[in-house]
């Protein structure tokens, strides 16, 4: 809390004895209660720091790597290249095959039927012979029925209904009705004036007692309840809660200030009981045992390995070659001549499986030798 927290809070409540007292002590309990949640909080704080650093960051970037190349590529080459050229061809196809012609409909056959097959008879008629037959319905109408009823109720209900009717009734309330109504209220302001003199003097009498019974309930409450809650909190709660929350955020900086020292301390530990053991290991034996392994072991078995097996392929070579040729020799030993002087047998022999002497009978024909036996074979 800062100074003018402490001027704000200092202007309405003094320094008590009482606040005093009580500091150091809820201060104390405080810190001890807040320090572990502080360092668990420290720990956890760094922990997704660390991982957001190494774990969650490295992964986002990957996955929106994946995202770019498996979906969004993909997805936009298929809209550019494929559904926007087929949405544009669909859209002219619909174009051509459904609004074109009913354009041309509308334009060329509705609109030319409907104006002279139906707009310009119906002006026609209406011009010609419905203007005229509505005039004259009209006249009728006026010198038939409106002019009989307009006479009727000018000169024959309109003075009955107002000398028979309306004049007796201003008669009967201007030279009856009026005094005998002016009577009757002065009649009942009388009587309720004095009654409201009677009901006046009641209540004023009722609202002095209730006034006074008022005043002692309020001090009643106020000096046996208020007075003492109101100096509680003021004395008691106030200065108690305020130092709470004080002490809470001292602990809280103390705690903070703890906790990285903690961390610092375990930190230092940890590089310097594992961390640079392991670097000067890592630096001083296992970097050298690696090149000596590499260079002393590795290289030459590797050499070693590629040799023998560009020896072992040269003599399996050599040996196939030496197969071919003394199979070469017993065919020309057993047949005479070469192979292609006789036209009526094949030229080839049953395939063989591959690392096997068996024949696969179902599989095609084929010479096993080369190109340039079959050439020395002709030049015999």
């Amino acid at each position: 809390m800062d100074a003018s927290k402490h001027q704000a809070l200092d202007r309405y409540e003094p320094d008590t004895a009482l606040t005093r007292l009580i500091r150091i002590p809820v201060r104390i309990v405080v810190l001890v209660l807040v320090l572990p949640v502080r360092m668990v909080w420290d720990l956890l704080a760094a922990g997704w720091h660390a991982a957001d650093r190494t774990l969650l960051r490295p992964l986002g970037r990957g996955l929106a790597w994946l995202a770019d190349t498996l979906v969004l590529t993909p997805l936009s080459w298929l809209f550019t290249h494929v559904l926007t050229p087929l949405a544009l061809a669909v859209t002219w196809l619909a174009t051509a095959l459904f609004i074109w012609p009913w354009i041309g409909l509308w334009r060329y056959v509705v609109v030319p039927v409907a104006k002279y097959g139906v707009a310009v008879p119906l002006v026609w008629l209406y011009g010609t012979v419905l203007t005229p037959l509505g005039h004259g319905a009209a006249w009728l109408f006026t010198t038939l029925v409106v002019g009989p009823v307009v006479g009727l109720w000018r000169y024959a209900l309109v003075p009955a209904a107002r000398y028979g009717v309306i004049v007796p009734l201003v008669w009967l309330y201007g030279a009856v009705l009026t005094p005998l109504g002016r009577g009757t209220a002065w009649a009942l302001d009388r009587v309720w004036q004095g009654t409201a003199w009677v009901l006046g003097g009641v209540w004023k009498g009722l609202a002095a007692t209730g006034r006074g019974l008022g005043i002692a309930v309020t001090w009643l409450v106020m000096t046996l309840l208020v007075a003492p809650a109101s100096r509680l909190y003021r004395r008691v709660l106030a200065p108690v809660g305020r130092e709470i929350a004080d002490a809470a955020e001292v602990a809280w900086r103390i705690a903070g200030y703890l906790s990285r020292a903690v961390g610092r301390g375990i930190a230092w530990l940890f590089r310097h009981l594992i961390g640079v053991p392991v670097a000067w290991a890592y630096r001083t034996v296992c970097t050298p045992l690696g090149h000596f392994v590499r260079d002393a072991l590795w290289a030459p078995a590797r050499r070693a390995a590629l040799e023998a097996g560009r020896a072992a392929r040269g003599a399996l070579a050599a040996a196939r070659e030496t197969v071919r040729q003394a199979r070469r020799d017993a065919w020309r030993a057993l047949v005479g001549g070469t192979a292609g002087a006789r036209s009526g047998e094949p030229l080839g022999v049953p395939a063989r499986t591959l690392g096997s002497t068996t024949t696969v009978p179902s599989a095609a024909q084929a010479p096993e030798t080369s190109l340039l036996d079959e050439k020395l074979v002709k030049q015999g």
